[in-house]
């Protein structure tokens, strides 16, 4: 007798394809942020200057670096993804993402190789690179197509539950770490640990991910004969590439500002201590990775284009008075407020822009579709947006940075106000589930 969807193990199976789609991005930002959380440790190490922000500048422009292979990465593994199946995708980006933190964690430091050390670093760094622009349209289809029509934006949301989560295990690393470390120690060698930690965990979700079902939309696709590729998006899809781009420019630019950038912003300029940062950050993150399926599921019932409407309206209006206030803040409880505010904000963006993204494009192209602009688009504005403010510091104008991310989410206000709703008319609309 055929399984239904009702059916308790088909249900079974369904989940454990979710978890299996979702977990990757754990370990994918886990060791993506690792790096972002660290640096304030190993920046010397790789970089010595005896300058603080010069070194830290100088991190933060290998992070940046890095995602200059997100497009590639979107390009080359988005293609594997609607060719040979979003399950085979998966599993190549998280081994990927392993290797890269591997060599970070033994890559000896500047002390000891010279130029090398930093050669290697940037080697790793494109690695992961390669491997996030991969993860994120392979993942993003896998649990578009898993999901049924009723509950796509609340099980699409878990991709930003698990990349926030990620980046909650590196920073409960690290203040496990800071309580059990000396400064010193952590300067020296500590700050290693975390990265043979992602390494392993990535082992085990590569296997969990050869386990995992194929979607039923990727089988039909391949029954099709259409075939995904760069040109095909281009000639075909140009309108749905390009609005891709100018939906992800402002949230990508507010999820790093928020994220990556806020932890030195806290030290830097707010003259919070790294423990206090951290600690604050963690806290922060953990509400914002709770709101993630209550914005999913809301999207559900209201449609994506108010979240995203209400997002860019926030961002516009509200970005540079919140920085003011988060830099002007005395205890961590008001940090905290504030920083939680600001990804309250985010949140309209986060939870569903994956779901938006793959009810734009047909199958057969969907995962190439989802992360090849998403990915040029973090390129501009994601990945830059820590040495951007980091430079801004530098040159005595920070505050330009405050201004810089509310015009990018006024610009992409003018997106969001100008699409068409795509839970009602997006390309999965008639999937069968």
């Amino acid at each position: 007798m055929p399984e239904t969807r009702d059916d308790p193990r088909r249900r079974q199976s369904v989940l454990r394809s979710i978890i299996g789609g979702s977990l990757g991005n754990f370990v994918e930002w886990y060791d993506w942020y690792v790096y972002a959380a660290f640096s304030v440790y190993f920046a010397g190490r790789f970089f010595p200057s005896g300058d603080r922000t010069a070194e830290l500048l100088s991190a933060a422009a290998i992070f940046a670096v890095g995602f200059l292979m997100r497009p590639i990465g979107a390009w080359l593994m988005g293609v594997y993804a609607d060719r040979h199946g979003r399950k085979s995708g998966l599993a190549l980006s998280v081994a990927l993402m392993g290797g890269g933190s591997l060599l970070i964690a033994v890559t000896p430091t500047a002390e000891t190789i010279g130029v090398a050390a930093p050669a290697l670093l940037l080697a790793a760094r494109l690695l992961q690179g390669l491997s996030v622009g991969g993860e994120y349209g392979a993942s993003a289809t896998y649990l578009a197509e898993m999901a049924g029509p009723r509950r796509r934006g609340l099980v699409s949301s878990w991709q930003y539950v698990t990349l926030i989560g990620g980046q909650l295990a590196a920073l409960a690393v690290q203040l496990s770490l800071q309580a059990l470390l000396s400064e010193s120690a952590m300067e020296q060698w500590g700050w290693r640990i975390p990265f043979f930690v992602g390494a392993l965990i990535a082992i085990a979700v590569y296997l969990l991910r050869r386990k995992i079902e194929e979607t039923a939309d990727f089988a039909a696709a391949r029954a099709s004969g259409r075939r995904s590729g760069g040109i095909e998006l281009i000639r075909s899809h140009p309108g749905a590439a390009l609005l891709v781009l100018a939906l992800t420019a402002g949230g990508t630019l507010s999820f790093y500002a928020y994220t990556t950038y806020m932890q030195k912003y806290l030290v830097n300029s707010a003259d919070f201590t790294r423990p206090q940062a951290t600690l604050i950050m963690t806290a922060a993150l953990a509400v914002f990775m709770l709101l993630q399926p209550v914005f999913g599921a809301l999207s559900d019932r209201i449609g994506r284009r108010p979240l995203l409407i209400g997002f860019g309206l926030g961002g516009t209006l509200l970005t540079v008075p919140l920085f003011q206030a988060i830099g002007a803040a005395r205890s961590g409880g008001t940090a905290f407020l504030l920083v939680l505010g600001g990804l309250v904000i985010v949140s309209g963006y986060t939870s569903i822009n994956a779901i938006v993204k793959a009810e734009l494009f047909p199958p057969h192209i969907r995962a190439l579709g989802v992360a090849l602009p998403y990915a040029i688009a973090n390129a501009l504005f994601g990945g830059s947006a820590e040495y951007v403010a980091l430079w801004l510091v530098k040159v005595g104008h920070e505050s330009l940075f405050f201004y810089y991310v509310s015009g990018m989410c006024a610009l992409s206000l003018i997106a969001y106000w100008r699409m068409r709703e795509t839970a009602l008319h997006g390309t999965m609309r008639n999937d069968p589930h």
